[in-house]
């Protein structure tokens, strides 16, 4: 696969969704494309805390890391790591992937609050109102730079209802597929789309 002049030695953030971890199958995939593909660069994927504002203070850092550590960085945002990585992309003024991005959390996970267990540690968590506050600090209502956001949705997702995200990113460039699921299915097909968008925006 041709890999842009402006990607190489580049810098990649992805985040996860709720209840998630790197340990998920889509993060697992771009650890691979990386590994296949080192000319990159570098590629971080860190646990998310349970907490929203310990989780965009975790995923903040280590954007910062790698600003110190490459001229280009970009984002990847799963569901509710699409939701973070809006928010990180606007401030920062990076390009970001989005996939099936979580729109307005605060308002959405007001249906789940109780208790959770992480489905890849086994934990649980109590998700609580001010949890909710927290994540209403960090929306977006407006995408300042829609050209720098790339939204990936499938209608088939069973978890959030697409024509939330297609109307949020409605300037943005985006990729809508029929069918699917939440997780997106063959996500690792998107790459080289994915890819384009950012060299472009760069």
């Amino acid at each position: 696969m041709h890999i842009p002049a402006s990607l190489r030695d580049s810098g990649c953030l992805y985040l996860h969704g709720f209840l998630s971890s790197p340990a998920s199958e889509k993060a697992q995939q771009v650890m691979q494309f990386f590994r296949d593909h080192p000319q990159l660069g570098s590629l971080s994927a860190p646990f998310l805390h349970f907490a929203p504002a310990e989780a965009i203070d975790i995923a903040r850092a280590e954007l910062t890391r790698l600003q110190d550590k490459h001229e280009h960085v970009w984002i990847i945002g799963s569901s509710l790591g699409g939701f973070y990585a809006t928010w990180l992309a606007e401030q920062a003024g990076v390009p970001a992937a989005l996939i099936n991005p979580a729109v307005r959390p605060g308002e959405l996970f007001r249906h789940y609050l109780g208790e959770h267990t992480h489905y890849h540690t086994g934990e649980a968590f109590l998700l609580e109102s001010w949890h909710l506050e927290q994540l209403t600090t960090l929306t977006c209502d407006t995408i300042k730079a829609p050209e720098k956001l790339l939204l990936l949705l499938q209608t088939g997702d069973e978890t959030l209802d697409y024509r939330h995200a297609a109307e949020l990113y409605r300037h943005s460039p985006g990729w809508l597929e029929g069918g699917g699921t939440h997780s997106f299915d063959h996500f690792i097909e998107r790459m080289p789309q994915i890819l384009g968008h950012v060299s472009r925006n760069l």
